[in-house]
């Protein structure tokens, strides 16, 4: 694995988007890996490493995460500038087609993507997002995005994802710990916060959470997808999941039993169903 930075240009002027690489064999296809709203590319560390015996697995953190830059304009954390980097990016990957894992904002990019004409994506994963995006979900999220916690010890942030993960008992601790690091940036008090710019949530909750009705864009995709979700999402609803596989690319559906959102995709049993799809 190597870190990689690409400069970007927004409305203001160049930012830094941060990836990770696994080389993978040579020759190998690539996958493109795009996480949630408050987290970024470490989270997929552990499917990175099982796929990357078949993939050049890459994983970038979005602006405002991780550790690319923060960008000064709130108001341009937005999902046009976040799909003109990714074009950025698989333009720098150079290759003519991709494949896509993309969870709840990751996967609502890949849906956007991969709607647009000419685009590159050859097959598509999607974890725990749907066509419409529930409103008690998005309350729910909106309860807490923007915050910026500090917890003494590594552990104590552990201890909170997992408290606020439906399903984190199906994970084991080394795991979640593993998960933890990747979402913390170390304070200079030596405390903990988590990863991400507390002003992503400025355009997020400009507006009352509502149900977000993305069909029309689902009915424009024709790659072969897979839809992933947490059989306890409150975010995908099991109904909207349902009609996802019988319109638009006519998704495989896959749901995780006594999961909430979003499924960390680091245990064997969620990253099998994934591997198969990708190498059928």
């Amino acid at each position: 694995m190597r870190q990689l930075f690409l400069p970007c240009l927004g409305p203001s002027g160049f930012h830094k988007l941060a990836y990770r690489e696994w080389p993978g064999p040579a020759g190998a296809p690539t996958l493109l890996c795009v996480h949630g709203l408050t987290r970024n590319g470490r989270d997929f560390d552990t499917i990175a490493a099982a796929l990357s015996a078949h993939y050049r697995v890459v994983c970038p953190d979005m602006p405002g995460r991780g550790v690319s830059d923060y960008l000064a304009d709130s108001a341009q954390y937005s999902y046009p500038l976040y799909l003109n980097d990714l074009a950025a990016l698989v333009a720098r990957l150079d290759v003519d087609s991709l494949d896509w894992l993309g969870t709840s904002m990751g996967g609502l990019l890949g849906m956007m993507m991969a709607a647009t004409p000419g685009n590159p994506i050859r097959r598509l994963v999607i974890n725990d997002i749907g066509a419409v995006v529930a409103k008690a979900g998005l309350e729910r999220i909106a309860s807490y995005v923007g915050l910026d916690p500090k917890f003494d010890t590594l552990d104590a942030l552990a201890d909170a994802m997992a408290a606020n993960f439906v399903g984190s008992s199906q994970v084991p601790r080394a795991t979640i710990l593993e998960i933890a690091e990747g979402a913390s940036r170390k304070l200079p008090d030596g405390r903990y916060g988590l990863a991400y710019d507390p002003h992503i949530a400025d355009a997020f909750k400009a507006a009352p959470p509502q149900d977000v009705n993305l069909l029309p864009v689902w009915d424009r995709i024709a790659c072969p997808t897979l839809a992933l979700r947490g059989g306890a999402s409150d975010l995908f609803p099991h109904d909207v999941a349902q009609e996802m596989t019988r319109r638009g690319p006519k998704a495989r559906l896959v749901e995780f039993e006594g999961v909430g959102h979003a499924p960390w995709l680091a245990t064997e049993d969620q990253i099998a169903p994934v591997r198969e799809f990708l190498l059928s």
